[in-house]
């Protein structure tokens, strides 16, 4: 089966309710604040330091390398946001700025094609010999990836000429014949990145090199790593992850043997994101299967409720199945990024609505959770139950944060929130020769070329909120054209009404919903609803840290309930599994949300005066409990925040 294909970002304009405060926030904010921090002109933020090193590293400054050894990729995901901002509508002022950087990237640029500050400033006789945490083959495939971008966005070649070096040098280096290093990358993202650049070159070699590390990885004679750690002057750069196994590096078995998630959450998935992409490219369904199989475990076993995944601080990774903990959970903004990234190149393949619906989730949920709604602050770690108090001094919960930062001493989620936004549009459309895929609900209109010719589609919605989708045809070749659009699993679509009002037959096929292949006039219209009714979710039985708890879903979208609106001891809340949950829409609450009321029960501290256990004996008073949008939690102050209610 042919894959899908996504339209360019200039075809698709986004008018919605819901989601145009994000991506003009991260337009008009998002994308200049991380400029002045990776300048290092934000007095309160933590220092960046990312553009001087790459000033120093061309020679055009001196001083000390300062950062991660990952810190390149953080200027590269920018680049790779601007550029996606840049797609739709062109600015002269971002565009300078890129411009800026790649010339310094040109400069910095050694004569072989090997770029990286850390190795070029830091360590220059240490290139390539710590691949399991050296970071080099992780930054490359960042830096291909912008580039990708930024050619796609303005058609200039230099910035792509630079990676295609970069790209060259690695086939030089790496590869099965005698002379050249075995090894994989510690960190997948070269691989993924590899075939976006194969796709534009269409340079075999860069598809074979990611195939080539696909293929290498849990399955070295002798372990690279082992080797690796054998010489001498080896060093750990991550001390705290010296004692970390090889499922963390994603080395534990070969990949196509991997039938559950495991390790660092972030390099599994950027890691399946790579086996999708190769897979179809070279046509090897072993990777696809497997594929499949880690897909179906993440999302039955190991995923939170809110599209996060990474249940361990420690390894910042999967660990086993139904570890689910809600307050020192992981579920690092990458994450979820990255399973969007994986299920949507499942769904380009497979056609199975499945797929989008886990990206739904995870874009409605943690990946805006990550950031705040002034678009300058951030979240690493996104846990599904705060208590302040505990987070200050419970060391254990160190990594949970009370209160999201300017920016982070490991930046890697800012910007990789801002490319996922500005790019949103790859997500919301996709076609074939004769179809249209409606993915995400999200009001605006697209230009489609299909095999015969362009038409033009237009998404009216209030969605996630209310219910009424309402799509349109423009036509005017008379093409004869199908749309498909997504019936979540989570809800049954029930009829499906022409702009005459007439009932249309259409046929239903893993998750989308098909209308017959017709010309529509020159203009036409479809309208249904989807089902947005409150619900009380619960868990598999098996994760014990949901037990007797019911957490409020609507839609894709998870609540939560904030000390704020509801006081303290919020674990104290008792809902009736029976409540009867009210909707909302508050105008002024957060720049506008969506809320959900309903009448409570919260346990009575009356009797427990200088007790801490007592005879089991629950005394409940009546209250009303207020939830919102658990991506908008932490914008009004710190506070208790819970999206599992103790039920009875």
């Amino acid at each position: 089966m042919k894959k899908l294909e996504s339209l360019d970002l200039n075809q698709i304009k986004v008018e919605d309710n819901f989601w145009d405060r994000y991506i003009r926030l991260v337009r008009e904010k998002m994308l200049p604040y991380q400029w002045e921090v990776l300048n290092d002109r934000v007095s309160d933020a933590a220092p960046s330091h990312c553009v001087e090193n790459f000033r120093i590293a061309a020679g055009v400054s001196e001083g000390e390398y300062y950062g991660q050894v990952f810190q390149d990729s953080d200027v590269a995901k920018w680049i790779e946001a601007v550029s996606y901002s840049l797609e739709k509508e062109r600015d002269p002022q971002l565009e300078e700025e890129v411009d800026s950087i790649v010339d310094l990237f040109e400069k910095a640029q050694k004569s072989d094609g090997y770029m990286d500050t850390y190795f070029i400033i830091k360590d220059p006789d240490g290139k390539w010999s710590n691949l399991r945490e050296g970071h080099e083959l992780y930054v490359a495939g960042h830096m291909i990836e912008a580039a990708a971008a930024y050619y796609r966005a303005t058609g200039k070649e230099k910035f792509l000429k630079i990676v295609c070096r970069l790209a060259d040098c690695i086939c030089d280096v790496f590869g099965e014949e005698e002379g050249k290093m075995h090894g994989c990358p510690g960190h997948p993202e070269i691989e993924l990145a590899l075939v976006k650049l194969y796709r534009i070159t269409q340079k075999k070699e860069y598809l074979q090199m990611a195939k080539y590390f696909l293929d290498l990885r849990g399955n070295q004679h002798p372990d690279h790593f082992v080797e690796e750690q054998k010489r001498e002057g080896f060093y750990h750069i991550f001390q705290e992850f010296e004692h970390l196994g090889y499922n963390n590096i994603q080395a534990h078995m070969p990949v196509r043997q991997q039938k559950k998630a495991d390790g660092h959450a972030v390099r599994a998935l950027y890691l399946y994101s790579a086996m999708a992409d190769v897979g179809y490219e070279s046509k090897d369904e072993t990777l696809l299967k497997a594929c499949r199989t880690l897909f179906q475990n993440i999302v039955k076993k190991q995923m939170f409720i809110t599209g996060s995944v990474g249940s361990a601080a420690d390894g910042e990774c999967f660990t086993c199945d139904y570890d689910l903990p809600n307050n020192y959970n992981y579920s690092e903004t990458c994450a979820s990024v990255a399973l969007a990234m994986f299920s949507y190149r499942m769904f380009q393949i497979e056609q199975d609505g499945a797929y989008m619906d886990i990206v739904e989730r995870a874009l409605y949920n943690t990946v805006l959770s990550g950031m705040s709604l002034n678009g300058t602050e951030f979240f690493y770690v996104n846990p599904l139950e705060v208590i302040p108090e505990q987070l200050r001094t419970n060391r254990t919960l160190r990594h949970v944060l009370t209160h999201r930062r300017k920016w982070l001493g490991v930046a890697c989620c800012p910007p990789n929130i801002a490319r996922t936004l500005t790019g949103l549009g790859n997500y919301i459309y996709s076609y074939n020769e004769d179809t249209v895929f409606i993915n995400l609900y999200i009001s605006g209109q697209a230009a489609v070329t299909l095999a015969e010719g362009e038409i033009k589609i237009s998404v009216e919605t209030n969605y996630p909120y209310e219910e009424k989708i309402r799509i349109y045809v423009e036509n005017i070749n008379d093409i004869p054209m199908a749309i498909a659009f997504r019936e979540p699993g989570w809800a049954k679509i029930d009829t499906v009404v022409s702009d005459d009002g007439e009932i249309l037959r259409v046929r239903r096929e893993k998750g989308y919903i098909y209308t017959e292949k017709r010309k529509w006039g020159k203009e036409g219209s479809i309208s249904f609803d989807i089902p947005l009714k409150p619900v009380l979710m619960c868990a598999h039985p098996r994760v014990v840290s949901d037990v007797g708890k019911a957490a409020i879903m609507r839609g894709p979208v998870v609540y939560c309930l904030e000390e704020i609106d509801n006081g303290d001891n919020l674990g104290g809340i008792v809902l009736d599994a029976e409540a009867r949950l009210k909707v909302e829409y508050d105008p002024e609450l957060l720049g506008g949300a969506g809320v959900i009321t309903t009448e409570s029960y919260r346990l009575s501290e009356q009797e427990w005066s200088g007790k801490l256990y007592q005879p089991v004996g629950k005394k409940y008073e009546e209250c009303k409990i207020k939830a919102i949008p658990y991506c908008m939690w932490n914008n009004r102050g710190e506070g208790e925040m819970r999206v599992w209610i103790h039920t009875r």
